[in-house]
């Protein structure tokens, strides 16, 4: 798709700076370490990842958008076997996987192997922008493949995939960020995307809150499954985030990617 990685990367790339500018301005938490040392191995994290998905690409034909481009040529998935409105049709695709990613992070916390993978994002203490982006790479790719693979299934037009990438990485940034909103517009903009008080609780050492929250752009699942908390126990000055056996030790990039393969 033309330009498809200019608009990525400038949507990425002026999201971040506006919530990176948004969170120092209006800090919902105080750092419990030096930001520099933990901003360096959460970018270091997404270099590797970005890699990692290039020598993905070199091995299958496409990615998510070229997927959803030879799906189309080629007349795979549902979607390519119906005359819907695009519009619609691309509408419909955007809710299909913001629930498929939903669930799919729901069943990282429930499968060991993947919550051993998984836990590297939630290793983070403090939660800001860069815990957006902070994925172990075998989990990336995991994650590429299983969107690959619905990608086919459904068929979707590639300009729905690309909306759909856009929409996941600034809700995702939007949610992590350390940002300080009213509350009332905390309480308006939550019954439809997921905030960062309602996504932090799922960041929580206490393992019925980090079950709770899943969402990474709209909060409806978690209210339709029941996996919605509104505020954590004791409340926000009482919710503490990451691992309950951490230490500082997730601001380093060697173990933050070794994680997966420590006992606990």
């Amino acid at each position: 798709m033309e330009n498809e990685t200019l608009i990525r990367l400038g949507v990425f790339i002026g999201l971040f700076l506006l919530f990176a500018a948004l969170e120092a301005w209006a800090p919902r938490r105080a750092r419990t370490q030096p930001r520099s040392r933990r901003w360096f191995t959460n970018w270091a994290i997404v270099i590797i990842d970005t890699l990692s998905l290039r020598a993905l690409a070199i091995a299958m034909p496409a990615l998510a958008v070229g997927a959803a481009l030879d799906a189309q040529a080629n007349g795979y998935g549902l979607l390519n076997a119906l005359e819907w409105p695009p519009l619609f049709e691309g509408l419909l695709a955007i809710l299909f996987f913001d629930f498929a990613i939903w669930l799919q992070h729901l069943i990282t916390h429930k499968l060991p192997l993947l919550w051993r993978l998984h836990r590297v994002h939630h290793a983070d203490r403090d939660i800001d922008v860069t815990t957006a982006v902070r994925f172990h790479p075998l989990e990336i790719l995991l994650s590429m493949l299983l969107k690959i693979g619905l990608v086919y299934l459904l068929g979707p037009a590639a300009w729905a995939i690309l909306a759909f990438e856009v929409l996941l990485n600034g809700t995702a940034m939007f949610n992590h960020a350390n940002l300080n909103l009213p509350r009332w517009l905390d309480a308006l903009i939550r019954t439809v995307l997921v905030t960062p008080d309602m996504h932090r609780i799922h960041h929580s050492t206490r393992r019925e809150e980090h079950d709770s929250n899943y969402g990474f752009a709209l909060s409806l699942w978690d209210r339709i499954f029941g996996t919605y908390i509104a505020e954590p126990k004791g409340g926000e000055e009482a919710l503490k985030t990451g691992l309950q056996w951490q230490d500082d030790r997730p601001a380093r990039l060697g173990w933050s990617l070794a994680l997966p393969f420590f006992r606990d």
